[in-house]
């Protein structure tokens, strides 16, 4: 089996925050939680990819660049830009992941109700199981939810989401993610 981690808009400018927004919610632990993923990727032999948003930073500068918190592999981490809110919209992030052959994807970054929402519910679609990390996520508040209800909501809506044969399981960083629990969600249908 393949896999691959995929950091999703883990950028220095979004998740510090900027003039107009706040930084995430509970920012410091997402950012020890990315690293001790990447850590159990490289253990797994793992593909790691960050997709950065140019809309972010207006696509330049240190504001851009994936967080400076953030213990990037440095030969191996894959890098891809997206100029919409789906990773999979328009960029290259599919067609890399089937040349590799990759069947199961673990998803963390930002924000939780825009792009890693899609790229669960797409990846599923595309024929990839997922995991997304529980504790892996966030986002900013919003009018009307907190960012703490944001991500609760999508933790709990996600888990088990399922496009007939793929599924999307929630787990949190101190699980085996890369260890796939799919098997138990098809044998219960």
């Amino acid at each position: 089996m393949k896999q691959a981690l995929l950091i999703i808009d883990a950028q220095q400018e979004l998740m510090d925050g900027n003039d107009q927004e706040k930084a995430v919610f509970k920012k410091e632990t997402l950012l020890e939680n990315i690293n001790f993923v990447i850590q159990q990727a490289l253990l797994a032999n793992a593909f790691i990819i960050f997709v950065r948003d140019k809309d972010v930073a207006n696509g330049q500068g240190a504001g851009f660049q994936v967080h400076n918190d953030i213990n990037l592999p440095t030969h191996s981490a894959i890098f891809i830009d997206k100029k919409a809110t789906n990773a999979f919209y328009q960029t290259e992030l599919l067609q890399y992941l089937k040349d590799e052959n990759v069947n199961h994807l673990v998803i963390m970054g930002c924000k939780t109700e825009h792009c890693i929402d899609s790229a669960v519910r797409t990846a599923t679609i595309q024929g990839f199981d997922v995991t997304l990390v529980a504790d892996g996520h966030s986002t900013t508040d919003s009018d009307t939810l907190s960012a703490e209800q944001i991500i609760a909501h999508h933790n709990e809506t996600l888990h088990g989401h399922y496009n007939v044969d793929h599924f999307a399981v929630v787990r949190s960083t101190q699980e085996r993610l890369f260890e796939p629990n799919h098997n138990q969600y098809r044998t219960e249908m």
